[in-house]
């Protein structure tokens, strides 16, 4: 890859992690987000399991 590209993409990283971490509703949405995805996996081993017992 082009060194340009790595050290942009790095810089967008750090910049966006420390907009998230000093904004109380990016770090809400983040936790909501973060929720939403536990609840998903959590409902699909449910039913994977539940298909596999029968």
């Amino acid at each position: 890859m082009d060194d340009k590209f790595v050290w942009g993409v790095a810089l967008g990283m750090l910049g966006g992690a420390v907009v998230a971490t000093n904004s109380v509703k990016a770090r809400q949405m983040v936790k909501a987000g973060q929720a939403q995805v536990v609840e998903k996996a959590e409902s699909l081993t449910k039913k994977k399991s539940k298909k596999n017992s029968k």
